[in-house]
């Protein structure tokens, strides 16, 4: 039986206007672009404002979340939804005004607040998007890489490199809150996900609550390198950054700076940047993870850059400007920074600092050599 291919409706549509750029609008013209759609083609000429504008032209808008409502939120999941196999973790996104209702807070970055119960345990899976847990505040979650028990306490930065096993379990009487950030819209884009469940219990051995965890004893011995290790890997071996070593880093730089001596990224404005230790480059291969403080009463410097960043307030009070958008921050609040967007913090008089917790896509655009910023 001869079978007879049927052609669906086009997707592209055509129409011959007179406009800078394009060509005289005559039947002729038409009648190519009615050929254009049946062929499914697209002509660079109509389109090229919008492919290859003279900047970036982010799809993304700034906007911020307001911590205290989304504790408050979370909270109440934790009441209704339980954690298990479905959901995996009770996890709540940051979906960008301007992306179509997606779990993004970016074009390529991921953001959530996580919320576990007390005595609750999120089960174990591991996925090729790489990860990193923030803890704005509380404690009493652990989660387990690969069997290693990590504690998580107020300011601790955890990453998670892509392709590990790991779960959680609160062995507090209180629940607590963390932020998750991950490059799965990017991985979702590429269409390079994947995706594997593990155990849905931990085994007893794997529930101890050490002071730190392998991964410490190992790696978080600054400028040293253990002989047995000497091969680098993309991402951080290290599974817990303390925040009282990025305090005391921060602090340095801005005593440094008073003394005279060049430290800081600019008057007032200190700033460290998470590594792998065994490569010196960013902790994971698609994620620059960093800390910023502002002392009270000084700003950044304005500043815009190809790729996108999302920010938490760990600490203090301020003014934070992006694009023509500008807010009163506190403490948990998290906003975006589109990609080219110009980008400012001040420090209330009031504040004795202005901690920021910034993540973003740069790792990406470097690798490519697309990165670029600029101060406007």
């Amino acid at each position: 039986m001869l079978h007879t291919e049927t052609t669906p409706p086009s997707p592209v549509k055509l129409s011959a206007g007179a406009g800078p750029g394009q060509p005289e609008p005559t039947p002729a013209l038409e009648q190519l672009y009615r050929g254009f759609e049946q062929e499914m083609l697209v002509p660079l000429w109509t389109e090229i404002g919008g492919l290859m504008p003279a900047h970036p032209k982010s799809q993304a808008l700034p906007h911020l979340w307001r911590w205290d409502h989304l504790l408050k939120l979370a909270d109440e999941a934790g009441r209704i939804v339980p954690v298990g196999r479905g959901g995996e973790r009770r996890a709540i996104a940051l979906a960008n005004p301007a992306l179509g209702g997606r779990p993004f807070a970016t074009p390529t970055l991921w953001a959530a607040i996580q919320y576990l119960m007390p005595g609750e345990d999120a089960p174990e899976h591991r996925h090729s998007q790489h990860a990193f847990r923030f803890v704005v505040e509380g404690e009493g979650v652990w989660t387990v890489v690969n069997g290693d028990s990590v504690r998580m306490s107020r300011g601790d930065f955890l990453p998670q490199g892509g392709w590990n096993w790991h779960a959680h379990h609160n062995a507090a009487s209180q629940p607590m809150a963390w932020i998750d950030g991950l490059d799965i819209p990017f991985a979702y884009y590429t269409e390079s996900q994947f995706f594997e469940h593990g155990r849905l219990q931990l085994e007893p051995h794997e529930r101890v609550q050490p002071q730190f965890s392998r991964s410490e004893r190992l790696w978080a011995h600054p400028g040293l390198r253990p002989v047995a290790h000497l091969e680098p890997t993309p991402a951080t071996p290290l599974l817990a950054y303390r925040w009282v070593d990025t305090d005391r880093a921060l602090s340095e730089q801005l005593a440094l700076e008073a003394e005279g001596y060049a430290a800081t990224v600019s008057p007032g404005h200190a700033a460290v940047r998470y590594t792998n230790p065994t490569n010196g480059r960013d902790v994971l291969p698609t994620i620059r993870c960093e800390m910023h403080r502002i002392q009270s009463g000084a700003a950044t410097q304005p500043k815009r850059e190809v790729g996108s960043a999302v920010f938490q307030v760990f600490d203090g009070q301020g003014l934070v400007t992006v694009g023509d958008k500008q807010w009163q921050v506190r403490r948990g609040d998290m906003f975006v920074v589109p990609s080219w967007q110009p980008f400012t913090a001040r420090c209330d008089a009031d504040q004795p600092q202005l901690d920021l917790f910034r993540f973003a896509d740069t790792p990406i655009f470097e690798a490519v050599h697309a990165y670029r910023a600029e101060t406007p």
